[in-house]
């Protein structure tokens, strides 16, 4: 089983921000971060759960991700996304990061379970950590479709 943990942060929402990601898959563990210079929370997140399917190589183990955000696995385990594609995600914030992620989730199947932030588990604690440090590197990148959709009226 590969285990994917992750978290998202945003000093400021917006403002700059970043995400961490662990992997572990039998003996090997594998640490994933980046920081943006705009964006949101929910989009740190939701880039964090992307960022580790994309760091597959393997298919046909199973994968169960970590997170501490009820809105990314919320919206996965209770089938949100497949309504809000439905509807082309029209009015949806973070359509580009879910249209991102749904072909992942076709291939890879993964299952999502929430952990509560902040509350001494380990490999969050450890994501946290990734993900506020990002944003604090010299030269953050730009989350371009953020930065192009900010001022649209966005639920």
């Amino acid at each position: 089983m590969i285990r994917i943990f992750t978290d998202g942060a945003a000093q400021g929402n917006p403002g700059p921000g970043g995400y961490g990601v662990i992997l572990k898959y039998n003996h090997h563990e594998k640490e994933l971060s980046e920081g943006f210079r705009l964006t949101t929370n929910n989009r740190m997140e939701l880039l964090a759960v992307i960022t580790g399917l994309e760091a597959i190589k393997k298919t046909g183990i199973s994968v169960t991700i970590y997170s501490d955000s009820k809105y990314v696995v919320d919206a996965i385990e209770k089938g949100w996304i497949w309504n809000w594609q439905k509807k082309n995600f029209v009015k949806k914030a973070n359509a580009d990061l879910w249209q991102r992620y749904i072909p992942l989730h076709q291939k890879l199947k993964p299952k999502l379970v929430w952990v509560k932030g902040h509350a001494g588990h380990p490999e969050n604690e450890r994501c946290d950590q990734l993900a506020v440090s990002a944003t604090a590197v010299g030269k953050l990148q730009a989350d371009h479709w953020y930065e192009q959709n900010k001022n649209k009226e966005l639920d």
